[in-house]
């Protein structure tokens, strides 16, 4: 495509932020884009049963919860009126909202890409077949092909549970009644998220985890948002195997090895699986992992070299914001270009309350990479934006190398642990010390204020300070 004078086509199949983002810097560059779509609405996850409407109904909850348990003087504590179905009305108009303006406005102002509703399969690793909605098949064959299909809940193999009509976190996010008792399988992301915010619109909740919550991450963090979880009455079942489940008369029964429980829904949230399965991948010559993720490298190329692949049925990352950065790198590099997808500083949030925020290295992962590093850990309950919000669950954790003082890595727990948590990874990416963050100049009062804090207690006592000193 170099000296080609002619439109290079593109084929994307998918149509998420990966898909979006590669076909519009793909027509930005040239290129004529053909997406391939089997489901009914295009947007991927994110916008329709991921992101937007789990982060509205947290907040939904937060709100209501809030009603009950604030701690200011003066404001009448009551207990909130939780009217569901309302709540899934007003969310999923918002869902419609944002797909419309964020997705399907794009295709009708850009006509270099053109929308095939179907399924496609290669048929040898330079075509694709593609059944359409009608059931007529047809043959494409472009330049270049994009793999941006996503993924799908990952449903875990327990005696019983297929056989239930068990929640997945698509159907909860639509659920118009509230569980008496919702069992929630899972300790991860969307888990913790749904659990918490079940338990604050009402429903008792109990949450199954086969070792600790978090256990990817830092132990302090899962262990924090235990003791969270736990004052607001969610019942935690630790390293519990789930050994049966089965349904009768409106009730699940789970055999365990913590005992048996009983609840009237189940949300299974076990992570999730790449919809690879219906593409033909080995006919195209195109490698997976032994989870069917797409094998790609740094410029998102797969084991062939003209098809390509980003999002969530890779082995990158399952983050919307690395599948857009992963789309728009594709798009360059199957446009004649040269780029690189970097994730050497990447930033990620847990949205419970507080929140829950990672960057760069734990202080185990610098030892074990053979760096010497220490850490240290500042309570909110010395931030004075977390006093004066009287709210100072949580803390700021600093990793950094004990030599030159260079950043390796932050963990936050704190009700805006999100908003902290790009302040962190702009200091790593920049190389940024412990030194250079303590002589920032920040903002009073914010939450942000706690990384400066923290960064200070490497050399100083940060109780004897006064309240914004520099």
């Amino acid at each position: 495509m170099t000296a080609a004078s002619r439109t290079p086509h593109i084929a994307i199949v998918g149509t998420g932020s990966a898909a979006f983002a590669a076909a519009l810097k793909a027509v930005e560059r040239g290129a004529r884009v053909t997406l391939i779509e089997s489901h009914d609405v295009i947007g991927g996850t994110c916008v329709n049963v991921g992101c937007v409407p789990s982060k509205i109904l947290i907040r939904g909850a937060q709100h209501a919860h809030w009603q009950q348990h604030h701690h200011f003087k003066g404001v009448e504590r009551q207990p909130a009126r939780i009217d569901r179905g309302a709540m899934v009305q007003q969310q999923q108009a918002w869902v419609d909202t944002l797909r419309q303006v964020k997705y399907e406005n794009i295709l009708h102002t850009h006509p270099e890409i053109q929308l095939i509703r179907g399924t496609a399969r290669f048929a040898d690793n330079h075509q694709l077949r593609v059944t359409q909605t009608d059931g007529q098949e047809i043959a494409l064959t472009t330049d270049r092909i994009l793999l941006a299909v996503g993924a799908s809940p990952a449903i875990p193999a327990i005696p019983g549970l297929q056989d239930t009509p068990y929640w997945t976190s698509t159907a909860a996010l639509v659920a118009e009644q509230l569980p008496q008792h919702l069992i929630v399988i899972g300790a991860s992301v969307v888990a913790l998220e749904l659990a918490q915010a079940f338990r604050r619109l009402g429903s008792n909740v109990t949450v199954l985890a086969r070792s600790s919550l978090l256990s990817s991450q830092d132990p302090e963090l899962g262990e924090g948002l235990k003791t969270i979880f736990e004052a607001e009455a969610i019942n935690l079942r630790l390293h519990t195997q789930v050994h049966s489940v089965r349904h009768a008369a409106k009730e699940f029964i789970l055999a365990t090895s913590a005992g048996e429980l009983r609840g009237d829904h189940i949300l299974v949230a076990t992570g999730r699986s790449p919809n690879t399965a219906h593409l033909n991948l080995l006919q195209a010559g195109v490698h997976t992992d032994p989870q069917g993720s797409i094998i790609i490298d740094d410029h998102l190329r797969t084991t062939h070299p003209h098809i390509y692949a980003a999002g969530d049925c890779t082995t990158a990352p399952q983050y919307v914001y690395v599948a857009a950065a992963a789309g728009t790198r594709a798009a360059i590099n199957m446009t004649g270009g040269d780029a690189r997808l970097d994730l050497a500083v990447l930033p990620s949030v847990v949205f419970t309350d507080p929140q829950v925020a990672s960057v760069g290295l734990t202080q185990h992962q610098a030892t074990a990479q053979g760096l010497n590093a220490e850490s240290r850990r500042l309570d909110l309950d010395n931030v004075p934006r977390a006093i004066a919000n009287m709210d100072t669950r949580g803390f700021i954790k600093l990793v950094a190398e004990s030599s030159s003082g260079r950043l390796l890595g932050c963990q936050v727990l704190a009700a805006e642990g999100g908003e902290i948590i790009q302040t962190a990874a702009m200091a790593i990416r920049n190389r940024m010390t412990i030194h250079d963050l303590a002589d920032q100049l920040f903002p009073y009062l914010t939450m942000v204020e706690g990384l400066k804090l923290t960064a200070q207690t490497f050399t100083k006592d940060v109780k004897q300070l006064s309240c914004c000193a520099g």
